[in-house]
């Protein structure tokens, strides 16, 4: 797992108008191949009478999967530039449709590339570039006579904090950053003492800020 990357908040759409034709762009963030292909035909049906319905989608740790389509618009004019600005903005498992109604004028090649290209642009702005940040679950079990200067110390390093349970003693769920984990385990034990149990639980992403 990466220590962070961009990708998209949640789906979103959104037009845009070029020469009288309308270029609406789709986002999606998807976890898979099979995820991505679902949200193009989904857009296709949904916009079954438009001209064109252009995509391409990136997945993937090392952006191993990239696949884009022109729909039979001139090659190189719609499902390259797309791809290029999920590229550009350093976005990962992100599906993008532009669908595109014709309204009478040619735009030509160049224009088209620009116009699929602020479509792609317009639908990220929909759909919302944020960052993704791993972090580790540490579970730290204390007794109550621990537990207000813990909290208070948590508090002051800022630290993302999960569930805490209540039982003969206190079990907190911290969630530093992933590659702070082992610096601060090692922390909790010198404030602690050496009188807490500490056990790692699973990595996970939240978003950066929040």
């Amino acid at each position: 797992m990466i220590d962070r990357y961009r990708t998209v908040r949640g789906a979103g759409s959104k037009e845009i108008v070029i020469k009288k034709s309308r270029f609406i762009g789709h986002v999606k963030p998807v976890d898979s191949e099979d995820d991505a292909n679902a949200f193009i035909e989904e857009i296709k049906k949904l916009h079954w009478n438009a001209t064109h319905n252009c995509s391409a989608y990136m997945i993937g740790e090392r952006d191993e999967i990239q696949k884009q389509s022109d729909d039979g618009e001139p090659s190189g004019t719609a499902g390259k530039p797309i791809l290029e600005v999920i590229r550009n903005q350093g976005l990962k498992n992100v599906a993008i449709v532009v669908t595109r109604y014709f309204g009478g004028i040619m735009l030509g090649a160049g224009g088209l590339i620009r116009a699929y290209t602020d479509g792609a642009v317009a639908a990220i702005e929909a759909g919302e570039a944020i960052t993704r940040v791993l972090h580790r679950e540490i579970f730290v079990e204390i007794d109550y006579t621990w537990l207000g200067k813990v909290e208070n110390e948590l508090r002051g390093r800022e630290v993302r904090m999960g569930e805490t349970v209540f039982t003969d003693k206190v079990r907190l769920t911290c969630l530093p950053k992933d590659r702070e984990a082992e610096t601060f385990m090692s922390w909790m034990v010198d404030l602690t003492q050496g009188q807490s149990l500490i056990t790692e639980g699973e990595k996970l992403y939240f978003i950066e800020g929040e």
